[in-house]
This record gives C-alpha cells, sequence and structure tokens, in this order.
C-alpha cells in the first residue's frame, strides 16, 4: 500500500502540473463567482498532503487580533463538536472506513487517504471534554459514548441526546452532568450509510425537529440514482409524531448546518462534484428552501449543466443557485452561526471550518474563514480567522479544519482537527 501510495504521488504530481497551466488564478467566491468553463478531467486529479500533524510548540496563525490555544490534544481523528447548556463540550471522533475498491483509482484514492489519515479503523466514540477552572483548557476527559457507527452530528433536547450515526439518528436518555451514556440507543431515522458518510445534525429554533445533512453515496450518481435514493439531501425530523422527510434534496454532501438567528433561516455548507476543474464548481453556502432542489447531479450553481450525467430538463429547471459560493474543493465543512462580538472585531456572521481537499492542482481551503451577514444575507467577502494548516510547499498538512462552535463562555470558538488531532480555542488576544 506504501508503493501504491508513492506511486499514485508521482503520477499525481505529474498530473497536477499539466493542470496547472491555465488553472484559474482567483477563487470562485461570493455571491456571483466566476466560474471557470468545466475542463473535464478524465483521470482525476488526486493530490493530498501527508498528515504530519503539530510539532511542540506549533500552531495555527490567527488573525490579527485573535489568539490561538490547544483546548485538548490527543484525540484521534475529532469531526464534530457539540457544547451543551451546563458547558460540557462533546467532540465525535470517526474516521471514514474503506470499501472494497472497484477500480485503480480506486485503489489510489484509498492509498493516499490512508497517508493522510483520512481513511482507516473508526474510532466511533463521542468523548467529554470539561474545563473545570474556565482555563481555556479541558481538566477532565470522559469517554460519553462508545460503539457508535461513525458517529458526526449531535444534539440535546430536553433529556434526551441525539447522535447523527452514519446509518441513522439514535436518541439517548439525558439527565444533566452525565459524562456517560449507556444502553443501545433508540434508532429514529434510518440513513444508507457509506460514501459522504457523515450526518451533522441541528435542532430546530423551537425544539420540536431536528435536521440532518446526508450527503450522496457517488460523485455524480455513479452508480445510479436509484443508489442515491435518500442522499445528498437534508432530512427533518418531527420529535412529536416521529415522522421524518427530505426537506431540501439536490445537495451533493450538506454538512454543516446553522440557523441565521433573525430570519430563522437554516443554512448549510456544501461540498460540491469533482472532475471539471480547480474552481468549476465552487462549493458552497446556502440558504436552505423547504421542498428545494440545488441541482445534482444533474447541473450546478446557475444550471449549469453537467453533461457527464444523464439528464433530466425538469430537474434542472427547478435548480435554486446557491447564495455564495467558497470556492473549489475548499472542503468546507464545519458551520456555525457566530453572534457579534463573540471574536473581537468580526461581526454577525458565519464561521466555516474548510477541510481542503484533493481534485485540485493548487490547494486551497485549511482554514477556518468568516462570512459577515447582514440582514439576514451574506455581505461581503470571506476572512481568514486561522490559517497556517498547510505547508507552504502543500506537501504536508499539519492540521485541517472540520467542525466549529461557539465555546461554553461565549467569547470563543471551537475547532475540531481531525489531522492534528486537537480542539483549537480562538478568542481576542
Amino acid at each position: 500500500m506504501d508503493f501504491l501510495a508513492r506511486a499514485t504521488s508521482i503520477v499525481g504530481n505529474t498530473m497536477v502540473l499539466m493542470r496547472r497551466i491555465g488553472s484559474p488564478g482567483t477563487q470562485a467566491v461570493g455571491a456571483s463567482p466566476a466560474i471557470p468553463e468545466a475542463r473535464k478531467q478524465g483521470i482525476m486529479t488526486l493530490k493530498m498532503p501527508a498528515a504530519h500533524g503539530w510539532a511542540p510548540g506549533h500552531l495555527p496563525t490567527p488573525a490579527p487580533g485573535l489568539k490561538v490555544n490547544a483546548f485538548a490534544t490527543g484525540l484521534e481523528h475529532p469531526r464534530w463538536i457539540e457544547v451543551l447548556p451546563n458547558g460540557d463540550v462533546l467532540v465525535a471522533e470517526a474516521r471514514q472506513i474503506p470499501t472494497p475498491p472497484k477500480s485503480l483509482l480506486d485503489r489510489a484514492a484509498q492509498a493516499t487517504m490512508r497517508r493522510a489519515r483520512a481513511l482507516g479503523d473508526s474510532p466511533n466514540r463521542i468523548t467529554l471534554l470539561r474545563d473545570g477552572g474556565q482555563s481555556g483548557e479541558a481538566t477532565q476527559r470522559e469517554t460519553f459514548l462508545a460503539g457508535q457507527s461513525q458517529p458526526f452530528g449531535m444534539a440535546l433536547v430536553g433529556d434526551t441526546f441525539y447522535v447523527g450515526n452514519t446509518d441513522g439518528i439514535v436518541a439517548f436518555p439525558y439527565s444533566e452532568g452525565a459524562t456517560r451514556l449507556e444502553g443501545e440507543g433508540r434508532k429514529l431515522v434510518t440513513f444508507k450509510p457509506g460514501g459522504h458518510w457523515t450526518r451533522s445534525l441541528i435542532v430546530s429554533p423551537d425544539g420540536r425537529r431536528i435536521y440532518a445533512g446526508v450527503g450522496s453515496l457517488s460523485n455524480i450518481g455513479d452508480d445510479g440514482m436509484e443508489a442515491e435514493e435518500g442522499r445528498a439531501a437534508i432530512w427533518e425530523l418531527d420529535l412529536v409524531s416521529g415522522s421524518s422527510r427530505i426537506y431540501a434534496s439536490g445537495l451533493r454532501n450538506p454538512v454543516g448546518l446553522a440557523w441565521e438567528p433573525a430570519t430563522r433561516v437554516l443554512w448549510t455548507v456544501v461540498n460540491e462534484r469533482d472532475g471539471l476543474g480547480d474552481e468549476t464548481p465552487p462549493d458552497y453556502l446556502t440558504s436552505v428552501e423547504e421542498g428545494g432542489f440545488y441541482g445534482w447531479p444533474y447541473c450546478y450553481w446557475n444550471r449549469i449543466v453537467d453533461d457527464r450525467v444523464p439528464q433530466d430538463p425538469a430537474m434542472v429547471a427547478r435548480a435554486i443557485t446557491p447564495d455564495y459560493a467558497l470556492g473549489g474543493h475548499t472542503a468546507s465543512l464545519g458551520l456555525c452561526w457566530v453572534p457579534p462580538g463573540t471574536l473581537p472585531g468580526f461581526p454577525g456572521g458565519m464561521a466555516i471550518g474548510q477541510h481542503g481537499s484533493w481534485n485540485r492542482s493548487k490547494l486551497s481551503g485549511y482554514r477556518l474563514i468568516f462570512v459577515p451577514f447582514a440582514n439576514g444575507r451574506p455581505s461581503g467577502p470571506p476572512r481568514d480567522i486561522l490559517t497556517g494548516f498547510l505547508s507552504p510547499d502543500e506537501k504536508l498538512a499539519y492540521g485541517r479544519p472540520v467542525g466549529v462552535v461557539v465555546g461554553p463562555d461565549g467569547r470563543s470558538l471551537l475547532l475540531a482537527d481531525d489531522v492534528g488531532d486537537v480542539i483549537w480555542r480562538v478568542t481576542g488576544a
């Protein structure tokens, strides 16, 4: 496998150099992005930095006026964070599990992902972190819930704790201050596992519903649309009746979910399709309409048809253009609303953890950014909060950002880093 990874790197680097010729010089970002014409890749660009981690004393670079410290270290592939009302911080630790490869490209991709520590055995647990002295560092660590199926999203409603496993939503009884949950839990909704496996969760403002992001199995419906049934969608679970349904669809891989508080509109970040170029199409941040269809796999952005896919003109005509482009293959995963005053110099807006993807000749993402909002909408260009996760030559990843939340004190952000195995804490300097 190491030999295959090295061979893949050599071939991949050659392809990358070829594809940098004529690649766009600017990112497709904002409400009206300049999206280059599609350039079909055939053999996909496969570029991934090797996972390196952080040497002692080496930290991400905060924006001016901010500082960063490690809230917790020594975790195993931390992906998502939930802060409970009592201040406990929960971290879902999980990893993509390999499936039998179908082609040489699959084998090469798996070898590369192992090198990046993105593929392998999954910890399948949720860890509780508690900062007993309000020092900005976790002083207590407990295994809150073990034996799950690639847990990701978490939510607490009253005395019930919900977990978004890759195969469905499970509910457990919870009492305030508990450091461990026991039992099997109640399965409330079943999802198809695998593929884009993360299942983020968010509770509606009135506490009556839970929304879940469910990604596609494949890039562009490669195994047929029957295999994609129930996927590439945001689901709604009614906690009173127990019924569930697809709330919005055509979203290739919707991960982070957040409410804009003034309008109470749901927003998500979506990872778009591969194989069409460095900036084509861009990943995006968008509001989510009930019953809305956002184009996947038939088209992207402003109903630009993907002619690799058997077409459905009626579905293309229905497609909603997203609100805000985040650049191609940034793998924007984490999302949370940041109230004004949380960080000095930052108004209200959305914080977005950009994990960074592999389908580019020049890497992008690998940072925590902020998109300002005004009147319920994005209102300006993105700003960096944390950078420095990627080596200047793009060969090493010191870390890769994923989930982001407002800290228990309301004056900090917590960021999960699944390569550094760290939870970072960002505050005013």
